[in-house]
């Protein structure tokens, strides 16, 4: 009865192990590849997959993930002669499995050769200059060929990207100074535009500002005229309204001799050392000293003659008897009170 229990649990146990062994459980974004005693078999995809226990294994689990191959600085030749290190990067993704295990032996390593091989080529027909200003063309050209060339090993390359391009040391130092001598240029072009801007700034402002200034120096003066014109003309209309008022009056003649006298007063109380006296005046100094000698007192002595300087039209001065003087009373007040 013992033996039996015995041997039943070890059936039971060999079951297990043999179920266990018959299925296979794979991961997503992978694939195994089966083999049976040695052939390939299968390729098994994600999920639960059953398998012959001992006679069927899995040889390969190949990651169906896009991958990245970063590689070592690879040196270069250009066309010029110039031998510089080149460091690139290749994005891949594995779309057949069994061609990626049964294509080729050690297939990163064989993408890595055909890259650098690859970019020589590219690189050996540009300059310098070419292949520091084509990054975009150099990758667009390495990824064309190693995607046709990896097409048969089950490889998709995505895409390939130049990650550094190191010149000599030699070079580097002339590209440095060629650049600051080109920096240094475009920073005098753009003073020298920079100053000539603010001198024509600054003249187009003294412009502007001269000829402000004597628009507003030619108002001043036009508006100076006007408003002496129209002074004067108010002066002009006012006297004429005054002697259109004395004309309406009628005057008499003490009146007219009265202003005479009042002009002759001013004009003797001003600066000029010449006076030149109307034809009235004179006639009126007649007639006074003929009334002073009318109207004087019996008995009273006449005054003594003054002696009066004249000027000769030629400029030679005469002297003139004086006219009598007059009485102490104001003749002109007697001839208004008579008046």
């Amino acid at each position: 009865m013992g033996a039996v229990l015995s041997t039943g649990v070890i059936v039971v146990v060999l079951f297990l192990i043999i179920l266990f062994k018959s299925l296979c459980i794979v991961p997503q974004a992978s694939a195994y590849i089966v083999e049976e005693l040695g052939k390939y078999k299968a390729t098994l995809s994600a999920g639960l997959n059953f398998m012959w226990p001992f006679i069927d294994r899995v040889v390969k689990k190949v990651s169906l993930k896009e991958q990245v191959a970063d590689f070592e600085p690879q040196p270069v030749i250009t066309k010029d002669n110039v031998t510089m290190m080149v460091d690139s990067v290749v994005f891949f993704q594995v779309f057949d499995a069994q061609l990626f295990t049964y294509g080729v032996e050690r297939p990163i390593a064989a993408i890595e050769n055909l890259s650098a091989t690859t970019l020589r080529n590219i690189i050996g027909s540009m300059t310098l200059d070419e292949t520091l200003t084509s990054r975009d063309n150099i990758n667009a050209q390495i990824t064309s060929i190693l995607d046709e060339a990896t097409d048969k090993w089950g490889i998709k390359v995505s895409r390939v990207e130049v990650k550094n391009i190191q010149p000599p040391r030699s070079i580097q130092d002339a590209m440095e100074k060629q650049m600051r001598a080109e920096r240094e240029k475009r920073e005098a072009i753009l003073t020298a535009e920079g100053k000539k801007q603010s001198a024509i700034t600054l003249a187009e402002g003294e412009k502007q500002a001269a000829i402000l200034k004597a628009e507003a120096v030619k108002e001043q003066r036009i508006r100076e005229a006007e408003g002496e014109a129209q002074a004067l003309l108010a002066v002009q209309r006012a006297r004429a309204e005054g002697i259109k008022l004395i004309n309406e009056a009628s005057p008499s003649a003490q009146y007219l001799k009265l202003k005479s006298f009042e002009t002759a007063e001013k004009m003797a109380d001003g600066q000029a050392t010449k006076i030149i006296v109307p034809s009235e005046i004179a006639n009126l100094s007649g007639t006074l000293a003929a009334l002073s000698e009318t109207v004087r007192t019996p008995g009273m002595p006449p005054h003594p003659p003054v002696p009066h300087q004249a000027v000769s039209p030629t400029g030679v001065r005469r002297e003139t008897p004086a006219k009598p003087a007059l009485p102490k009373q104001g003749i002109i007040d007697k001839m208004i009170g008579e008046d």
